[in-house]
């Protein structure tokens, strides 16, 4: 059956080795709808991001854009504003039907982390055409904070599909009718769009903007950094925010979605909107994503950042859309059942490594 592959699929692949690795791959790698995918013992310092290209291998590029070489081994690290690649942990061998598309995870994203895949031959990031067979890359290029990796550290996912699995929009009409995706009056066109919330029910906060000049995250420090050291607080009572360009601003979303177990879903940005900012990370959202948390659904935390000019961004104006996809089969686990789901039933929330104000 088309659509996204589950978690009993992906371990199928491991098991046959059209999915390896250098290391056994780990239980907890495998999520509802996704392999998370772990950086190996090197990263190269480039002085461009690059793409292979038809024809072309990493391998081969790399004398062209490499700077210096750095061993992750002992811990080291990844300097805001600069690019650096890292070959990962697993291979690929994808059977005849099947494509992937990466994205980074929930807690990279929010650090503005920007974290994109990167293949032989390729031509664009985060995209693995049907049948590829070779290794994996990432190309991180920390944008608001500099970062301690290690070897091992998961900041991407993969996610695999047979055909196309994509809902249209009567499709989600439908499904929205039958078991509602979002609270309120749904949007849908080109997928379901959603909001900014900036009049919240209780309080003024409504986001925090990335100070300019922080310390260093672990990022296997969990809760460890206080959140005033790193992130200004935005706080307004009259539904305005004007964003300042180049800044990086973690919000909330007016709504709260929900994803059916048959379904899995991808944010992407609402195109009217592109020329004035955008919500800057897609992500991954899997299958029970707000749907165990009483048929209240789960707000969508937007990682935005803004372009050249100061924009005034109003409370309820659409910023992002999820696309619904088809699983293939309903995962074995849910989202937030027996996982370590960070962010099930969110609200306005930073990443995992932030404790207190």
């Amino acid at each position: 059956m088309n659509g996204v592959l589950p978690d009993s699929a992906l371990r199928q692949l491991i098991e046959t080795g059209a999915i390896s690795a250098e290391r056994p791959i780990l239980p907890e790698q495998v999520q509802p709808a996704s392999l998370d995918l772990r950086l190996g013992q090197t990263a190269w310092r480039l002085r461009a991001s690059f793409l292979a290209g038809r024809g072309r291998k990493v391998s081969e590029r790399l004398a062209d854009f490499e700077m210096h070489r750095m061993d992750l081994s002992g811990g080291a690290v990844l300097e805001k504003g600069c690019v650096y690649l890292v070959p990962l942990m697993e291979r690929l061998a994808l059977p005849a039907g099947l494509d992937a598309v990466a994205n980074a995870k929930s807690s990279t994203g929010r650090l503005d982390l920007l974290t994109r895949l990167v293949t032989d031959e390729g031509t664009e990031f985060d995209r693995l055409p049907e049948g590829y067979d070779g290794p994996i890359y990432a190309e991180i290029c920390p944008r608001s904070f500099s970062v301690l990796v290690r070897p091992g550290m998961r900041l991407n996912q993969l996610r695999l599909r047979q055909g196309q699995s994509v809902l249209s929009d009567a499709e989600l009409n439908h499904l929205h009718a039958a078991q509602p995706l979002v609270t309120g009056q749904a949007l849908i066109d080109d997928g379901l769009g959603f909001s900014v919330d900036l009049r919240p029910d209780q309080g003024d906060l409504v986001g925090y903007r990335a100070r300019p000049h922080s310390g260093v995250i672990d990022l296997d420090r969990i809760g460890a950094y206080r959140a005033s050291d790193f992130w200004d607080e935005l706080r307004t009572r009259d539904g305005q925010l004007i964003l300042d360009p180049g800044a990086f601003y973690i919000l909330v979303s007016r709504e709260a979605v929900a994803i059916p177990p048959d379904y899995a879903a991808e944010m992407a940005p609402y195109l009217a909107m592109v020329g004035e900012f955008r919500v800057h990370y897609a992500g991954f959202f899997d299958p029970g994503f707000g749907h165990g948390t009483g048929g209240h659904g789960a707000r969508g935390v937007l990682e935005v950042r803004c372009h050249e000019a100061p924009f005034a961004l109003e409370h309820g104006q659409v910023v992002g859309r999820l696309v619904y996809e088809r699983m293939s089969a309903r995962p074995e686990r849910l989202y937030g059942e027996g996982i370590a789901s960070n962010y099930q039933g969110q609200g306005l929330k930073l990443a995992k490594q932030f404790g207190a104000a």
